[in-house]
Parts: structure tokens; C-alpha cells; sequence
């Protein structure tokens, strides 16, 4: 088992930044590949980015996001984060933390986080 918990969401303008963390904790933690989905309301819960396991070798972003959001981990540590930039009110959603066994774009997690509220005013 592994457990997620996020922080760091809450309400900002269009354009700021916002650093959302994942604490991971659990059996082997550090060994699965990470990730951020994103469920605005009335709408798909969607994929954000991942990570791989080892620590940043692989990152993968959604179209949508790339290039101002940036995925890493701390693995001594066992935290991973979302840097989001340029924040725009589309971005609005809740901000999931994901553990899959494998990362890339169509990342399917094993465990989930409870979720961190993330929105930005126009």
C-alpha cells in the first residue's frame, strides 16, 4: 500500500505560480512512478504529468500544461511536486497525486491522493 497526501493548493490570479507536494509514504513508495491528474468540475478527470520512478529521467506532460508546469521528485524524501506557472483559470480543478507502476501519457495509477483545490481568478 501507498499513501498520498497533497498540499499546497489554493486560490491565485491568472499568471502566478503555485507549488503543489505529494507526500508519499507506504511498502516501496519510492519505486513506482508518480504523477498529477487534474478534475475540474463537470469534467473527465484528465492527466497532468509523471514522472518516473528513477527520479526525473522521464517526465511527461499534457499538451495543455507544457511548458508552464514542471514535475519532479524528491526520493530520498519521498515527496513529489508540481511547479505551475503562469497559471491560467482553465487550470481551475482539483489536483490529484498518482502512483502507477509505469509513467508516461497514458499513466494508469494504482493509488490516488485525496485531492488538493486549485484556483486561479481571471
Amino acid at each position: 500500500q501507498v499513501q498520498l497526501v497533497e498540499s499546497g493548493g489554493g486560490l491565485v490570479q491568472a499568471g502566478d505560480s503555485l507549488r503543489l507536494s505529494c507526500a508519499a509514504s507506504g511498502r516501496s513508495s519510492s519505486s513506482y512512478a508518480m504523477g498529477w491528474f487534474r478534475q475540474a468540475p463537470g469534467k473527465l478527470r484528465e492527466f497532468v504529468a509523471a514522472i518516473s520512478w528513477s527520479g526525473g529521467s522521464s517526465t511527461y506532460y499534457a499538451d495543455s500544461v507544457k511548458g508552464r508546469f514542471t514535475i519532479s521528485r524528491d526520493n530520498a524524501k519521498n515527496w513529489v511536486y508540481l511547479q505551475m506557472n503562469s497559471l491560467k483559470p482553465e487550470d481551475t480543478a482539483v489536483y490529484y497525486c498518482a502512483a502507477g507502476l509505469t509513467a508516461g501519457l497514458r499513466m494508469v495509477p494504482n493509488y490516488w491522493g485525496q485531492g488538493t483545490q486549485v484556483t486561479v481568478s481571471s
